[in-house]
Parts: C-alpha cells; sequence; structure tokens
C-alpha cells in the first residue's frame, strides 16, 4: 500500500516523511538516500570550517541532483543572528530558477529560526510563480503559526519540545500543538516534527491530520548520514531521559546530556536570551561546539539530540527505516479502521 496525503501530493513523494533540517552539518548525502528512499530529503543550512554557505549550499544542490532524481527541499535559518540569511533569501531563489536541474526537484523550502518574511522578495516570488516549489517555516506555538500566515507561506512544521536541537520557550508538546493548530486552523497543511521515529508515530500523526512527519534524530542513525559515528552511536544507545534543555544559540535547545550540558542551563525567558543576542560571538562559539559534535567529540560538543533517541535502537539502511515506519503505520491504521468497523458492525477486508 502507498499512503497518499495532501503533504504527499503537493511535494511529488511517495511517504509521508521529511528529513528535518539539521544545520549547521552536511546532510548531502543523507538528503539523496531519503529522497531515493521515496520520502524528502532536505539540504542542511551548512555553516561548518567556517565556510561561505552560499557557496557550500549551491554545491550541494548540485551534487543531488546529480545523484538523485527526486525531490527534495532544502533549509534556511533566517534568525536576527544568522549573518548570511537575507542573502540566501535573495541569492538561493536566483540560482535554483538559472538551474534547470534543480529548478525542477527542489519544491521545498523550510525556513526556521527566525521569521518567514525574509522570503518575501523579488526573487521568490517570480521562482514559486514558475515552479511548484512550497515555502514552509517551522512554528513551535499556535500563535506563531496564525503569524506567519500573512507571509504566504504554504504550510508549516508544527515542532513540539521533545525534538532535538532549538526549541521555543512555550515549552509545548507536539501531541498538544498538533491538536491545537488542526482545531484553529483546520485548512492549513501541517508537517508534525519532534518525536517521531517510528511507524506508531507516523499513524498517529495522519490520524490527527498532519500530512507528512519530520524526522531528525531516527535519520542521524542511518549509515548514509554524513555524522560521525560517536554521533549515530548516542542515538541508539541514549534513554528519553538523556536529553536536556539548556542555552542554545538561538534559544533553547534539546541537547544529549555531556559535559557540554552540564555546565549550561536554559535561560529563563526570551527578554533574558534577547539581551544575549548582541554579538556574533555567541554564534561563532556556538558552531565551533557543534562542529566538536559532528566531528566526534561526543563530551565537549554541543550534541543535538531528540527525545525519540529512545526509541531506536540500531543504526540502519536510510530505505530500511523508512520502508519499516511506513509499513508499521499502515498496520496501525488499518486496526483504527477496523476498530470503527466493529462499531458498527461492518467489519471489512483492507
Amino acid at each position: 500500500m502507498v499512503i497518499k496525503t495532501e503533504i504527499t501530493e503537493m511535494l511529488g513523494i511517495k511517504h509521508p516523511i521529511i528529513a528535518a533540517p539539521m544545520g549547521p552539518f552536511y546532510t548531502t548525502k543523507l538528503t539523496i538516500a531519503v529522497s531515493e528512499a521515496g520520502g524528502l530529503g532536505v539540504l542542511s543550512h551548512i555553516t561548518l570550517n567556517n565556510t561561505v554557505s552560499l557557496t557550500e549550499i549551491k554545491e550541494s544542490m548540485k551534487y543531488v541532483v546529480e545523484y538523485t532524481d527526486k525531490p527534495f527541499g532544502l533549509n534556511i535559518r533566517t534568525a536576527k543572528l544568522q549573518p548570511d540569511a537575507i542573502k540566501l533569501c535573495r541569492q538561493i531563489p536566483r540560482f535554483i530558477m538559472n538551474n534547470p536541474k534543480i529548478k525542477e526537484q527542489c519544491n521545498y523550502i523550510i525556513t526556521s529560526a527566525g521569521s518567514p518574511k525574509l522570503l518575501n522578495n523579488k526573487y521568490f516570488e517570480t521562482l514559486k510563480n514558475n515552479t511548484n516549489l512550497k515555502h514552509f517555516h517551522v512554528i513551535p506555538s499556535l500563535e506563531l503559526a496564525k503569524n506567519v500566515l500573512k507571509y504566504g507561506v504554504d504550510g508549516v512544521v508544527a515542532t513540539g519540545h521533545e525534538g532535538g536541537g532549538h526549541q521555543s520557550y512555550e515549552n509545548t508538546s507536539t501531541l498538544v500543538l498538533l491538536q491545537q493548530i488542526r482545531t484553529e486552523l483546520p485548512e492549513l497543511p501541517v508537517i508534525a516534527s519532534g518525536g517521531y521515529a517510528t511507524g506508531e508515530g507516523l499513524a498517529s500523526a495522519l490520524a490527527m491530520g498532519a500530512g507528512a512527519i519530520s524526522m531528525g534524530t531516527r535519520l542521524i542513525a542511518s549509515e548514509e548520514c554524513e555524522f560521525h559515528e560517536n554521533y549515530k552511536n548516542i542515538v541508539q544507545n541514549s534513554t528519553i531521559s538523556d536529553t536536556k534543555l539548556v542555552t542554545g544559540v538561538f534559544g533553547p535547545a534539546r541537547v544529549w546530556n555531556n559535559n557540554y550540558a552540564h555546565n549550561h542551563t536554559s535561560v529563563s525567558n526570551k527578554t533574558e536570551k534577547r539581551a544575549e543576542e548582541t554579538s556574533m560571538e555567541i554564534v561563532r562559539e556556538g558552531v565551533v561546539k557543534l562542529e566538536k559534535a559532528y566531528k566526534g567529540n561526543i563530551n565537549d560538543g554541543i550534541v543535538l539530540l531528540g527525545q525519540s533517541c529512545g526509541l531506536v535502537n540500531k543504526i540502519d539502511r536510510v530505505a530500511n527505516i523508512i520502508n519499516s515506519i511506513v509499513d508499521d503505520a499502515e498496520d496501525c491504521l488499518k486496526i483504527a479502521y477496523n476498530m470503527i468497523n466493529l462499531e458498527r458492525g461492518l467489519i471489512k477486508n483492507v
């Protein structure tokens, strides 16, 4: 069977599974693997090794279309402390427009960590008018979901505090957030993110009205992922209680509870955090520590990790991960369907 949803139809993908953005890390090979497996691979907003991210992202996009003919996406972090955000939002659309193969395959841009309004420019408007590209934005609250609609986004990625990486101050679970959005904004296309790693999770999100799930932590523990083996082993050997919310570059961040986490606590409120956001030194220091973890120094680096690590028990190929999740989700949805029929006395074979 194939699970078709509003999101799979919108993005032209086989399975309702999307790779979560994992900036500032390289995820080129992972993107190819996810897209080849029928999901949607997503390139990260690369800022490692003091690279010029525009150049790196362009090269990554060229590499992706060389090794897959499937759709893929791209993340742009639009935070105030992201120095290249404005440049990317203006130059990436022009780059895509001038590269026919990339223009055909890159059908999803997800903005995060800031405002989607940076993409409200003539270059992106031209791109959207000439392609099937969709713009989604990461939101951690119902209030922000309503707010981003005025910027013309095509949908949102509803991310709860279970997820790895940067979080909001709302401290709302994906379960509650998804219900809020479906109740208040029932027509809004939604991708559920934060805590997903199994077929049961996918089935529950679909049953609640999401069109797909976004996974980060689960896909780190894959053979194709570029992360260091030490990082991957943390994912498969950690429990839910091994993660912690601490001060991050762009706000609270869920990380693995290592030496770095022991020496950092989460700031208490937005005002306190914004008072810190006066120097690029915060970003530079954060990226250095993220890079340490990415390259294998899991004790002193920042190891971004979601609570779904407690659901992962092995490193596997991306295709096996996605196929297993989809198969299990189908079984769960069949059982749920039969529960309705049992109540009505109308059992059918599905």
